[in-house]
């Protein structure tokens, strides 16, 4: 299959897409249960929202890392999701896409979206050859995300620790069986023009 170099794909519906997070139990286990992040979940500061199951198994290190035992898949409206891609800005400077370094910061303090594209992964959680994203949300983009565009949550924990168990016994086939179906995400060449080079 020739994946392009940048590319979301993810868990969708027609309504809602998925995106991964992992937090302490203390945190991400009353979320799962509440269907909704707490008061003491901190709008104010930037948080990143992975569509790619791997590139956030990856990150967590399969939820065994501290801080982020708990791995949660948050399904929030496409609406939102949209919002978010249509405002984001690129977290680092590219002469192809930005005028120049200056007017790229500009973008940047009056975005509250980040993209970073970092490479995604296999199950064995080896870096692949195309992109995979993360988009930072900070203020206006935090509090909307945390308050109005989720739909369901999940503690997809579980799911982690069976997958990564039947690779840690060479059992990858069994292993991609279970992994959620990410598909490219409808019109990107619209929603990625500002952050694609």
């Amino acid at each position: 299959m020739d994946v392009p170099r940048h590319q979301i794909r993810a868990l969708h519906t027609a309504s809602t897409v998925t995106v991964y997070q992992a937090y302490a139990p203390e945190l991400g286990l009353p979320t799962a249960r509440d269907g909704r992040f707490p008061q003491a979940w901190k709008r104010d500061r930037m948080t990143w929202i992975k569509p790619s199951f791997l590139w956030m198994m990856y990150r967590c290190g399969w939820g065994t890392k501290e801080g982020q035992q708990t791995v949660l898949a948050v399904d929030i409206t496409r609406e939102g999701f949209e919002w978010a891609l249509r405002r984001a800005v690129l977290s680092h400077y590219v002469p192809e896409l930005h005028a120049d370094r200056a007017s790229w910061q500009r973008e940047l303090r009056g975005s509250p979206v980040r993209v970073q594209w970092d490479p995604e992964r296999d199950p064995g959680l080896r870096a692949l050859p195309y992109r995979s994203l993360q988009l930072g949300l900070s203020g206006e983009a935090a509090r909307r995300y945390a308050d109005e565009w989720i739909v369901g949550i999940t503690d997809v924990t579980p799911l982690a620790r069976e997958i990564h168990g039947l690779v840690s016994k060479g059992e990858e086939a069994a292993a991609r069986a279970l992994l959620p179906v990410e598909s490219p995400y409808p019109g990107q060449d619209e929603l990625l023009g500002r952050v694609v080079r």
